[in-house]
């Protein structure tokens, strides 16, 4: 006799997850009296299903009433029974306070967004809550050792504890890079547990991965704007040093001598250096001006001079006869 929920739940001991998409659990999660079925069947077992509507996978976990069975049954209370570590414990945490937090952050802003546009439409189609790859940044593994390496144990804990994690399906590693892992989403109740890393003993690390990323960010804008600006800080400087000199900025000569003043100042002593640029550009440009109104200025060569031209003023041939 088929049973279909039989099967599913053979799949799911052996598989340890199945993806959202699987046949049998997307008739499951869309069938009420099958999901009514399976609960009741776990249940009888001291088990239930793990599933999230923003999760990629489903899973199956110890229930609440025998929580206190299996992981109580030791002189302390287990967290896990992976034989997992402390130190690979406070790392998992660590790993979804990055990596499913952020995520979960952006699925219901979308999904927000996407609810405030569809009130606007009549017929509005319902979309799927996206929970691939394009809503989950990575870690990068240097970040991760700069930032806990001192607390979690060092590099080489911290690496051991990264292959385990990896081994039970926590994370994914490709390239020096930590990605989320089917399991990853599933192994804390987000309802119970955000609220605690969000404003409790773990707060912190959401603090500084923020802090780091606005630093970042402010970094990368402000050299931008430092690289744009640089020609108009010197134009700006230039205009200011021609208005203190009583010049015009509209004379080309002028304008020109004053960016080659500021720039050959150091940046760090421009704002000292600008009473004296403006002196020496009022000097120079003076010289400039009474040099063109002597008759021997720049004379012009027999090549130069048009065919046409007038004949030379006749006050030195008249200085010449009166020395003879």
């Amino acid at each position: 006799m088929n049973d279909p929920i039989a099967s599913l739940i053979a799949r799911l001991l052996a598989e340890r997850w199945l993806p959202r998409d699987d046949a049998a659990v997307r008739e499951l999660l869309t069938d009420a009296e099958l999901r009514n079925d399976l609960d009741r069947r776990l249940a009888s077992v001291g088990m239930r299903l793990l599933e999230h509507p923003y999760a990629a996978h489903v899973a199956v976990g110890i229930a609440r009433p025998q929580e206190s069975a299996v992981f109580g049954s030791a002189k302390a209370w287990s967290s896990t029974n992976l034989q997992l570590d402390r130190d690979a414990i406070a790392l998992l945490v660590v790993l979804w306070a990055l990596l499913v937090l952020p995520k979960r952050q952006r699925q219901i802003a979308r999904q927000k967004a996407d609810r405030d546009q569809d009130q606007e439409q009549m017929f509005a189609e319902l979309k799927p809550v996206p929970v691939g790859a394009e809503v989950v940044e990575p870690i990068n593994e240097r970040t991760l050792m700069a930032d806990f390496g001192d607390k979690l144990g060092g590099k080489t804990r911290i690496q051991f504890n990264l292959g385990s994690l990896a081994r039970q399906g926590f994370i994914l590693r490709r390239k020096e890079k930590i990605h989320e892992g089917p399991m990853l989403d599933l192994a804390f109740d987000y309802e119970r547990i955000a609220g605690r890393v969000m404003d409790g003993a773990l707060s912190f690390v959401v603090a500084e991965a923020r802090q780091h990323a606005l630093e970042l960010a402010e970094r990368e804008a402000a050299d931008a704007a430092a690289l744009e600006g640089e020609g108009a800080t010197v134009a700006e400087l230039a205009d200011a040093a021609l208005a203190a000199a009583g010049l015009q900025a509209d004379d080309y000569d002028a304008f020109q001598a004053a960016i080659e003043a500021v720039e050959s100042v150091d940046e760090g002593n421009l704002d000292e250096a600008l009473p004296e640029i403006a002196q020496g550009l009022a000097e120079t440009l003076a010289a400039g001006e009474g040099d063109t109104d002597a008759p021997t200025a720049a004379p012009a060569t027999d090549a130069e001079a048009p065919a046409d031209a007038a004949p030379p003023h006749t006050d030195k041939h008249e200085e010449a006869a009166a020395d003879v």
